[in-house]
C-alpha cells in the first residue's frame, strides 16, 4: 500500500517490536524518515528550545535517540585558511556530545572505538572544554605528525564512534531494572534508538565487525529500549539479520525493504526468509561471473549462475518472476536463451562451450541488471 513517510513512521511506531531492520536503495528518503520518526515519537513542542536552537538533529534525551546524516552536522570544520592554522573538527554545542563527553568522560572511549574502526595510528585529540577535535598521526617513536584533515569516511567514523559510545552507555544505565538504583535518570523515558546507515566508507571487513558489534549492542540491551536501523548496504544488512537472529517467526522482530514510487509515495514491504540472508551470496555469484566475463572463460554453467542470480534478486526486490527483470525489447528471446542454457535436457543440445553470441548475452544481461535495479548499484561497500 503506498503511503506517505509519516504514515511509516506510524507503521513503525505502532509494531512495537523490539527491532526493525530496514533495507532501502540510496536516495530513497531514509533520512527523512528518521526526521518523520523522531517527530512522531518527540514533537518540537515537547523538545526544549534550548535544544531545538543548537541541534539540529534534536536528539532529545527524552524518548528518542537518533543517529543520520544531521548528526554529522554538528561537527564540521574549522580550516582557518588565512592564518594557515591546524585544521580542526569543530562541535555544535548539544546536549548529545556534552552529556557523553563531559559528564560521562568517555572521550578514552570514543578514541578506541574510532582507531579500531579506522586507523590505530591516527588520534583524535579532545581540546580542555570538548568543543573541538584535532588528529593526528602517531608513529610509535615519541614522534607524531602536525594536525591533519582527515578524510569525510573517518570523519564518519569518528562521528559513530561517538554515538556508539553514547548508546553503549545508555543500554547499560538502563539495563539497571530500578531507576533509583541507576548513575543517572536522564534517559529514563527513553523509548526508541534510531540508526541510519552508520557504514559509509568503511571497508567489508570493519562493516562486518561494526554489525556484529552493533547487533551484540543491541541484544544485550535488557530494558524496553527499542531499535530502528535502516541501511542502503546489502552486506550490512545481512550481518544484522543474521546477527540479531531477525525472522518470520519471531513476532518481536521486522524486516523491511522501503520503495519511493515516482509519485512521491513509499511502501515499506515485510521481508521474510531466503530474501533477507541472501546478500553475501549474491555477491558472491555477481563477482564469479565478472570474472569469467573479464577473462573470457565463460562456460554453460556461468549461465545456471546468472539465472541464479536473477531468481535471487527477484525476490529480494519483491518480483514474483525473475524474467520480469529482463530487458522489454528483447524479454522473450533472452528468457529462451537462459532457459535452454541452463536446463538443457537433449544430448543434441548439449556443447562443449557455448558460442561467441551466448558469452555476450551472459556479460549483456549482468549488466542490465547492474545498470537497472538499484540494489546492485549499491550492492558492494566501497
Amino acid at each position: 500500500m503506498e503511503s506517505t513517510l509519516t504514515e511509516i513512521a506510524t507503521q513503525l511506531r505502532d509494531a512495537n517490536k523490539k527491532v526493525q531492520l530496514i533495507y532501502a536503495f540510496n536516495g530513497t528518503g531514509k533520512t527523512r524518515l528518521s526526521r518523520e520518526f523522531k517527530n512522531l515519537i518527540a514533537p518540537k513542542g515537547e523538545t526544549p528550545e534550548s535544544e531545538e536552537d543548537t541541534d539540529e538533529s534534536n536528539l532529545s534525551r527524552n524518548k528518542i535517540l537518533y543517529y543520520n546524516a544531521f548528526t554529522e552536522d554538528l561537527f564540521y570544520w574549522d580550516n582557518d585558511l588565512q592564518e594557515d592554522a591546524e585544521p580542526k573538527l569543530k562541535i555544535q554545542p548539544n546536549s548529545f556530545t556534552e552529556w557523553v563527553l563531559k559528564e560521562q568522560g568517555q572521550d578514552q572511549n570514543i578514541v578506541s572505538n574510532f582507531q579500531h574502526y579506522a586507523n590505530p595510528h591516527l588520534s583524535p585529540h579532545f581540546s580542555e572544554d570538548f568543543s573541538e577535535v584535532t588528529f593526528s598521526i602517531e608513529r610509535g617513536d615519541d614522534e607524531s605528525s602536525s594536525s591533519l584533515k582527515i578524510s569525510k569516511g573517518e570523519e564518519s567514523t569518528f562521528i559513530w564512534s561517538v554515538f556508539y559510545t553514547l548508546i553503549d552507555q545508555v543500554i547499560n544505565i538502563l539495563n539497571v531494572p530500578e531507576p533509583s538504583e541507576r548513575e543517572s535518570n536522564q534517559f529514563d523515558a527513553l523509548e526508541y534508538i534510531f540508526i541510519d546507515d552508520p557504514v559509509s566508507s568503511l571497508d567489508e571487513n570493519h562493516l562486518i565487525e561494526l554489525a556484529v558489534n552493533l547487533a551484540a549492542l543491541i541484544r544485550s540491551s535488557e530494558s524496553s529500549l527499542r531499535f530502528v536501523i535502516t541501511t542502503h548496504n546489502p552486506l550490512f544488512y545481512n550481518v544484522l539479520h543474521n546477527e540479531l537472529g531477525l525472522s518470520k517467526g519471531n513476532r518481536r522482530d521486522g524486516c523491511y525493504l522501503l520503495e519511493r514510487y515516482e509519485d512521491g509515495t513509499f511502501e515499506l514491504n515485510v521481508k521474510y526468509g531466503d530474501s533477507n540472508k541472501s546478500f553475501s551470496y549474491h555477491l558472491h555469484l555477481k563477482q564469479t561471473i565478472e570474472a569469467a566475463i573479464a577473462t573470457n572463460q565463460v562456460e554453460r554453467y556461468h549461465f545456471t549462475l546468472l539465472r541464479n542470480l536473477y531468481e535471487k534478486t527477484a525476490s529480494f526486490l519483491g518480483y514474483p518472476r525473475w524474467p520480469e527483470l529482463l530487458p522489454d525489447d528483447k524479454q522473450a528471446y533472452l528468457n529462451r536463451i537462459m532457459q535452454f542454457t541452463s536446463h538443457s535436457t537433449l544430448s543434441s543440445e548439449t556443447v562443449a562451450q557455448p558460442s561467441e553470441p551466448e558469452k555476450n548475452t551472459v556479460g549483456v544481461l549482468l549488466q542490465h541488471l547492474v545498470d537497472n535495479y538499484g540494489y546492485w548499484q549499491q550492492g558492494e561497500p566501497q
